[in-house]
C-alpha cells in the first residue's frame, strides 16, 4: 500500500466528458447529468482508506442525494486488482446501502482527466449559472480522519464545500489534499505526472 496524496486538480477545471458503465448495468454519459452540482468520488472496493470512510459516504448519500448528483468512480486496474471488479463494487454498494451512481472506469480515461492519484479522492463541480459548465470548486479530503488516527469521521471539509456551493457562495479556506492508496494503473499506462506531490 503506497500512501499517496491528491495532485489537486486546478480549481475552475471543467467537468471532463465521459461515457462509462454503471457497476450494476447500463451506461452514464456526461450529457445525461442535470444542472445540480456533481460530486465525483474516486473510490474502490478493497482500499482500507475507502473502507474507513464508507459510513460517511452512506450519510452523505442519504442526506444530499436529492440536492446534488453523487457519482462513485472506480478506476483501479482490473488486470492487477480484480477485487475491484464490477461484482465486488456492486456488492460494496449494496452492503452500504448506496443509491448513488457507481461507475467503472476500466480504461482509466476519466481518472487521468481528473489527475486522480489516490482512493478516496473527492471532486465537487458546480455551475455558476444555468448556461455555464460544471467547474471544479473543491478537491481534496473528506475530513482529517484516517484509519487508526482517532480523528472523528464527519466529512467536515467536504461538507463545508458542499454547504458553500449549495448556498451559492464561494468555497472558503484551505483545501487539503486527500491521502490514501494510490490508484492502481493498468501496467505500462501510468500517467507521466503520477507520483508527484500535491
Amino acid at each position: 500500500m503506497a500512501l499517496t496524496p491528491s495532485t489537486m486538480l486546478p480549481l475552475g477545471t471543467e467537468l471532463p466528458g465521459f461515457n462509462l458503465p454503471r457497476v450494476t448495468g447500463g451506461t452514464v454519459h456526461h450529457d445525461s447529468l442535470d444542472p445540480r452540482p456533481v460530486l465525483l468520488m474516486v473510490i474502490c472496493a478493497h482500499c482500507p482508506f475507502v473502507k474507513h470512510v464508507e459510513p460517511e459516504l452512506t450519510r452523505l448519500d442519504a442526506e444530499l442525494s436529492n440536492r446534488i448528483q453523487i457519482i462513485g468512480l472506480s478506476s483501479n486496474s482490473l488486470i492487477t486488482h480484480p477485487q475491484d471488479g464490477p461484482e465486488q463494487l456492486a456488492d460494496q454498494a449494496r452492503r452500504n446501502g448506496w443509491g448513488f451512481t457507481y461507475l467503472l472506469d476500466e480504461q482509466q480515461n476519466l481518472a487521468k482527466a481528473l489527475r486522480a492519484a489516490c482512493t478516496p479522492e473527492f471532486y465537487l463541480f458546480a455551475r455558476a449559472d444555468a448556461d455555464s459548465p460544471q467547474t471544479l470548486r473543491y478537491r481534496g479530503q473528506l475530513d482529517g480522519s484516517r484509519p487508526g488516527n482517532n480523528v472523528p469521521l464527519n466529512g467536515q471539509d467536504l461538507r463545508a464545500a458542499l454547504d458553500a456551493v449549495l448556498s451559492g457562495a464561494e468555497v472558503k479556506g484551505e483545501q487539503i489534499a486527500s491521502v490514501g492508496c494510490n490508484v492502481k494503473w493498468n501496467p505500462g499506462q501510468e500517467p507521466s505526472w503520477f507520483g508527484q506531490a500535491a
